[in-house]
């Protein structure tokens, strides 16, 4: 039992070099790709980006502020849903237009406005068509359209969730048109003519046909992507230079450096081995942070940086705190073992109501927020997840099996005035 406690600390050193890695540079094995910190998708301030005006396509009138809101909404959402924070869409009301700002994907060598712009989905109006043409359905009737697999029959679908209103429609069409097929247009063009086998009621509906994984997929995107109120167009593509530029985030990953190095210096000479602990502790935590960026592609704003800042400040408060305690409780004389244990219980209230007041905030932030709001949002969320992880979990494991060696159980090497 005491050679696996010896054990834990290899163990989890390396874990944290290996994420360590993963963060800075990466990982690609076949159809495994882990992109690591030098291919973040950085906001417009630090890397550029572009910018593109919508306006309504064939639309022959001019667009209500009503539609113009809704269209924009619709923007940011797929927005969100692509992890892309850091952007600014305007409504231009006089010219019936939408202008939209976002940063460039990290993997982007040639800058081509025209092909950056498909990354946010078709731009056309989705309709649901009878067999005489008449629109059912409109996308701004669907709620959201998921791609699942029928464990039944092992085949894949497409489900829908509709609105009220679009629920009440559907209800009523379907109900008119069993056996017959009911079009889905995006556009003119047809994508998809499901038959409908009964009425369908309570607003979920499920399309059935010739799907594998891919194909589902595409349709539900589809779907989702058309609930614009009118079909747009991208005019007027530009390049956005960066305001701050690789320079400016050279600076700032120097200066983030220097501060961990001073850090960490603070805490090895001040608290000694549970200050050696707490570093890797940091190490593991910023490399989590790194990590939840960077695999879903999450854009790296300012107010993420923040949040990142905010959350590595609360580790290292955490393993003062915690440090603290041993170093208390082996002055009043309890053994090694009783002072870590004590230590870790005594602080970790502590702990966790500065943290979970944080989790909150990010929580309510993340549901209502948008935009940097989001980027602040999550990067807090994910650095206190890691605070938990990395600054309690894994530093009472790695000092619990240090604490067995004998040559490191003096209580002198945890900050305590007793040499023996």
């Amino acid at each position: 039992m005491k050679s696996k406690s010896k054990s834990t600390f290899f163990i989890i050193l390396l874990i944290i070099l290996v994420l360590l890695y993963l963060a800075l540079f990466g990982l690609q094995l076949g159809t495994l790709n882990i992109k690591g910190a030098n291919n973040m998708r950085f906001g417009i301030d630090i890397r550029g980006g572009v910018e593109a005006t919508y306006t309504p396509k064939d639309l022959g009138r001019a667009p209500t502020s009503a539609e113009l809101e809704s269209a924009k909404s619709v923007i940011e959402t797929r927005m969100d849903t692509k992890n892309i924070t850091d952007r600014e869409i305007t409504i231009d009301s006089t010219n019936g237009a939408i202008l939209v700002r976002f940063p460039w994907q990290s993997g982007e060598t040639n800058f081509d406005p025209q092909a950056a712009i498909k990354e946010l989905g078709e731009t056309a109006q989705l309709t649901f068509k009878d067999p005489d043409g008449n629109v059912v359905l409109q996308g701004s009737d669907v709620k959201s359209s998921t791609p699942k697999l029928n464990t039944s029959n092992g085949k894949y679908e497409v489900s829908l969730e509709l609105t009220a209103d679009g629920a009440t429609k559907f209800a009523d069409a379907t109900g008119k048109l069993k056996g017959k097929t009911i079009s889905i247009y995006m556009d003119e063009n047809e994508i998809s003519s499901p038959t409908v086998d009964d009425q369908i009621t309570g607003g979920s509906a499920v399309i059935t046909g010739n799907f594998n994984e891919s194909s589902a997929k595409t349709l539900a995107s589809q779907i989702n992507s058309g609930a614009l109120p009118f079909s747009m167009e991208a005019k007027d593509t530009n390049v956005i230079s960066p305001t701050l530029g690789t320079g400016a985030l050279n600076v700032m990953v120097t200066a983030g450096i220097v501060s961990f190095i001073l850090v960490c210096l603070f805490m090895i000479l001040y608290y000694r081995l549970p200050g050696l602990i707490a570093c890797l502790g940091l190490i593991l935590h910023a490399s989590g942070v790194l990590l939840c960026l960077s695999i879903p592609q999450f854009t790296l704003t300012l107010p993420g940086i923040a949040g990142i800042i905010l959350t590595i400040g609360n580790g290292v408060d955490a393993n003062v705190i915690i440090a603290e305690r041993i170093k208390e409780e082996l002055n009043a004389g309890k053994t090694l073992r009783s002072a870590i244990e004590l230590g870790y219980h005594r602080a970790f209230t502590a702990v966790f109501d500065g943290n979970i007041t944080e989790v909150i905030t990010a929580i309510v932030l993340m549901i209502f927020g948008s935009g940097s709001m989001l980027s602040f949002g999550y990067t807090l969320l994910c650095g206190v997840i890691m605070n938990f992880i990395a600054g309690v979990t894994a530093t009472r494991l790695m000092i619990g099996s240090l604490s067995e060696y004998n040559g490191l159980k003096k209580p002198f090497l945890y900050g305590a005035r007793r040499l023996a």
